[in-house]
């Protein structure tokens, strides 16, 4: 019985030493369930968490150098018309960024939720397996039963005890595989944590990249802002060169009225019937500059201002004024991006300096729709709608068709 004993308190050491080496053990994966955790799911979850280690790295080589960005412009600036192209372009590229740095923070912190649930379930499995594994402890310290050498030196025949060795080796084999069981989630636990350790790193260099770049953005818009005012002012100094800035009007002109005679032999889907137009630009009602003259804002000479500016910020909605067809969606250096809508006998629209456009040459629209954002793209200095009605080939005022 002392012999017995014995072997009782040697398993029990290794049944102990076992656990405390899967407690300080090395780390594990994701499995779809947690009580099927094995090696393979231990080698999985380090594989996740060496990609998240590359997505850190790939983040901080992706953040944009607004000196690079600004020294490329250099070279542009002696031509207004490719520099502010050029910059409208940059800015389109960096918000771009933002709105996928944005979505990534979206997707890391809905990972995060999903790995502190996988977490808090595995330590709750982990809790069931010590538990057993104690029980097991002490049932074999405690138990009247004979020892497993007991049961077996007492068979009455040797195939008796052939059979009683059996059971007794598939006993300590359950008890081994309990252990193994043990030690692999406690590795899985400790790469979870590892895991959701990673995860919280991207995340927050995500958020780091996102204020680099929008850093970035609103120092370029302000530059941009700062350029076009000091190329104003310049050709400000004498009248031949105002009559530059008139002739871009000129060609902003020519350019919808090339576009109109394109489309004169397309029978429109829609025919204006006279109704109301809604409010482009519905969030916002102050009016930053009227149709008809005005001093310019930019270089002080009077001129005839052919639209509305609808003053509004940055990336609110601009809408269709009446049903259409978009016969126009690009990018000029002077109305930046712009859309043109064919209402039918001879009317059309135009949105001018949006920062997105949501619609295409071809798709038809009803009257407010979403068509595109407001922006501060081509010649202005800042964000707002330039809005302009044009009838028969002639600008006309919008007032007449906004107010009924």
């Amino acid at each position: 019985m002392r012999g017995c004993r014995g072997i009782k308190a040697a398993l029990a050491t290794l049944l102990t030493a076992c656990m405390l080496a899967a407690i300080s053990g090395p780390a594990a994966v994701e499995a779809t369930n947690l009580s099927d955790v094995d090696q393979a799911a231990v080698d999985a979850k380090q594989q996740e968490i060496e990609a998240a280690e590359q997505e850190q790295e790939n983040i901080k080589n992706s953040i944009s150098s607004l000196e690079s960005i600004v020294a490329a412009l250099q070279s542009e600036k002696n031509d207004l018309s490719a520099y502010i192209a050029s910059v409208d372009s940059s800015i389109s590229d960096l918000e771009s960024k933002i709105s996928g740095y944005e979505s990534l923070i979206a997707e890391k912190e809905a990972e995060l939720d999903k790995r502190e649930a996988e977490l808090a379930s595995a330590l709750l499995q982990e809790q069931e397996q010590y538990e057993n594994m104690c029980q097991r402890i002490q049932y074999m310290y405690e138990t009247d039963t004979a020892s497993y050498l007991e049961i077996i030196l007492g068979a009455a025949t040797f195939s008796d005890m052939l059979n009683w060795a059996e059971y007794v080796e598939q006993l300590t084999s359950y008890d081994y595989e309990m252990l193994q069981t043990y030690i692999l989630q406690r590795q899985y636990i400790e790469l979870v944590k590892e895991q959701l350790s990673e995860e919280q790193e991207t995340l927050q260099a995500a958020k780091d990249a996102l204020e680099t770049e929008e850093e970035s953005l609103a120092a370029l818009k302000a530059q941009k802002q700062q350029d076009l005012a000091a190329y104003q002012s310049d050709i400000n100094s004498t009248q031949a060169e105002i009559s530059d800035l008139e002739g871009d009007l000129e060609y902003e002109t020519s350019l919808i009225e090339q576009l109109e005679k394109e489309i004169e032999q397309i029978t429109s889907a829609y025919s204006y019937d006279g109704g109301v137009f809604c409010w482009p630009c519905p969030s916002y009602t102050a009016i930053s500059s009227d149709y008809g003259w005005r001093t310019d804002p930019i270089d002080g000479s009077t001129s005839f201002h052919n639209g509305v500016d609808m003053a509004a910020a940055e990336g609110a909605s601009i809408l269709a004024a009446y049903d259409g067809t978009v016969v126009a969606a690009s990018y000029n250096w002077s109305m930046g991006n712009y859309v043109t809508i064919n209402h039918g006998n001879g009317l059309y629209t135009i949105y001018m300096h949006a920062s997105k456009l949501y619609v295409s040459e071809g798709d038809n629209v009803s009257k407010g729709d979403l068509i595109a954002a407001v922006g501060a793209t081509g010649r202005v200095t800042g964000a707002h709608l330039h809005f302009t009605v044009r009838l028969d080939g002639a600008y006309v005022s919008p007032w007449s068709y906004l107010t009924g």
